[in-house]
């Protein structure tokens, strides 16, 4: 008997995992805790960060240090290229004055506004795409959605089965511009 162990394979892929937490997503904490915990065996390369409502100058990676230990945006900018595979999820519920004014923030006074920061992020990393607990039927009642879509290429997907394999089918692709929903 001769036996050949191979070690057991993970993806390569290098991700970086954007968690919306608090205010409106404490609902879909269950689905996120889920997502995270198989994107964590999945990916051998894997770097998560929190953010609340929208990408701002910072992040942090622990959500009970959030206040005490942020990180800047422009850092994760500086420390991950091109190649990583960018997920954020959140529901994109907010008030467009959040994405599109400086000060628009809920939590600080943000001297640029929300939009410019995801401009900067799609800039960046070409293969991004935005994962949506909130039932898809219901994303065109919502501006802050269709504002987030916008600018991310329309690459919105829900946080379903099917959201999953058509998110993974966009972040293959090469440029953010070529999503489509």
């Amino acid at each position: 008997l001769d036996l050949k162990l191979r070690p057991e394979r993970r993806n390569a892929v290098k991700v970086l995992l954007l968690l919306d937490v608090g205010g409106s997503m404490e609902d879909h904490v269950r689905i996120c805790e889920e997502l995270f915990s198989a994107a964590r065996s999945e990916f051998r390369q894997l770097e998560h960060f929190y953010f609340h409502n929208f990408i701002y100058e910072t992040v942090w990676k622990d959500n009970r240090r959030r206040q005490s230990e942020r990180i800047k945006t422009t850092e994760l900018l500086r420390t991950f290229n091109g190649d990583y595979r960018v997920i954020f999820v959140g529901d994109a519920a907010m008030s467009p004055y959040e994405i599109v004014q400086p000060g628009g923030s809920v939590e600080h006074f943000n001297e640029e506004a929300g939009s410019v920061w995801m401009q900067r992020m799609t800039a960046h990393f070409p293969h991004l795409v935005w994962l949506n607990p909130e039932p898809e039927e219901r994303w065109d009642w919502t501006p802050s959605i269709r504002l987030t879509q916008e600018l991310i290429g329309n690459r919105m997907f829900p946080l379903t089965l099917g959201g999953l394999d058509r998110a993974m089918v966009a972040l293959r692709r090469k440029r953010i511009n070529e999503g489509s929903r």
